[in-house]
């Protein structure tokens, strides 16, 4: 996808494949689409251009969301393992100037006692400097996830409050969720994460 210099949305949704979970692509965008009418770029990482030294592309992500900033006042990513299932348009009104609106990863601050954010699903209006600062530690240390960069750079002080703010979690429920009773009564995005995860999909695909 070329870079785009000028805003063609005011909200916009955006997502990432590339050849290893490609088989996914057709039925997040299925139910993407039972739920909303507000557009979506889909971002083949196999051929999007990003500075991470043949890192895995799921390290693009963040270079995916300065991209739509350029095309979209508020943009929102979301997974392609994240399984839309109820209203998704009201995501925008949670975003806060100048942060990443994003869910509290319950299942990891339980298992290793400090805050989480989950980078399955961010929100977000403009270019908020966190957002480079993301891209640019990406960069430089490409290490275990996307998440993980993230947490790195926020988990100091009193960094997270103010680059993060936390979206309610029926935008981003975990499988691990589930598992530990944490899940809402009202889920919107349910996020299968991990191999187990990968298998519900897929028997929701063949089924």
């Amino acid at each position: 996808m070329d870079m785009v210099n000028h805003m063609n949305y005011s909200k916009l949704f955006i997502t990432g494949y590339d050849k290893n979970n490609e088989w996914m692509k057709e039925w997040f965008l299925k139910n993407f689409h039972k739920h909303t009418e507000i557009p979506i770029e889909v971002y083949n990482f196999d051929e999007f251009k990003a500075p991470i030294n043949n890192a895995k592309n799921w390290f693009k992500k963040p270079f995916a969301m300065v991209n739509a900033s350029r095309m979209a006042k508020k943009v929102c990513w979301i997974d392609l393992d994240c399984h839309i299932q109820g209203s998704i348009d009201d995501i925008f009104n949670h975003i806060e100037p100048n942060k990443l609106a994003m869910g509290v990863d319950q299942p990891w601050t339980t298992r290793r006692n400090e805050k989480w954010n989950n980078s399955g699903v961010v929100a977000f209006e403009g270019r908020p400097s966190i957002l480079d600062e993301w891209c640019a530690e990406v960069s430089l240390n490409p290490d275990v996830g996307d998440q993980e960069v993230l947490h790195k750079i926020v988990k100091e002080g009193m960094r997270r409050m103010i680059h993060i703010n936390d979206l309610p979690k029926k935008y981003n429920t975990l499988r691990l969720d589930i598992d530990d009773g944490t899940a809402p009564k009202e889920v919107s995005i349910m996020h299968w994460t991990g191999p187990k995860g990968k298998d519900i999909i897929r028997k929701m695909i063949n089924d």
